[in-house]
């Protein structure tokens, strides 16, 4: 069963917990350790949520809800933040860089977004930590390739993420459709 089978599972599941003019609106998937899915109700300008486990169930635990929503947060700035986040336009501007000076560590560098562009992969996307250390990794032999002689862009987009994070993180706290305990 892939990623998305799953999702798609869950997604069906979590239409059981909707509250009258409400909807699924997104599940997103994380991994802490335990695969959960973060999943995200609309109705009118309210949104709520509800982590499920694997069995499509509520997870009620305070700790293992802001994993997963630390996770899936922290997992989406990593993708946005990851080589500046238009890999796409970088390769594109380290071809024409290659067509026009060819400089030394050209080859190194468009390598270096390829690979980073595998490791983010597409949607879905499973939130984990092993996710996050991969792209940490990924983006640090980017930003060597590239000469960052400074401290790291994507560091630094991690650690200025720290209030986005907790805002979600209480948010679903505060918005959730069951009693933490």
């Amino acid at each position: 069963m892939t990623l998305q089978d799953d999702l798609d599972r869950i997604a069906e599941a979590a239409k059981s917990y909707a509250d009258d003019g409400e909807e699924v609106s997104a599940v997103l998937a994380a991994e802490s350790p335990a695969r959960v899915y973060l999943c995200a109700y609309s109705g009118g300008d309210q949104i709520s949520w509800l982590v499920l486990d694997d069995r499509g169930e509520p997870v009620t635990d305070r700790g293992e809800v802001r994993a997963a929503a630390s996770l899936v947060a922290l997992a989406e700035v990593a993708e946005e933040s990851a080589g500046g986040g238009e890999l796409d336009e970088l390769l594109s501007r380290l071809a024409a860089l290659r067509l026009t000076e060819n400089p030394p560590g050209i080859d190194e560098a468009e390598d270096a977004v390829r690979e980073l562009q595998r490791t983010l992969g597409g949607t879905p996307r499973l939130a984990s930590a092993a996710f996050l250390d991969e792209v940490g990794a990924a983006t640090t032999r980017l930003e060597e390739s590239l000469g960052e002689a400074s401290e790291s862009p994507f560091v630094l987009a991690m650690k200025s993420s720290s209030s986005a994070v907790e805002a979600l993180t209480k948010d679903v706290e505060a918005n959730y459709k069951r009693d933490l305990t």
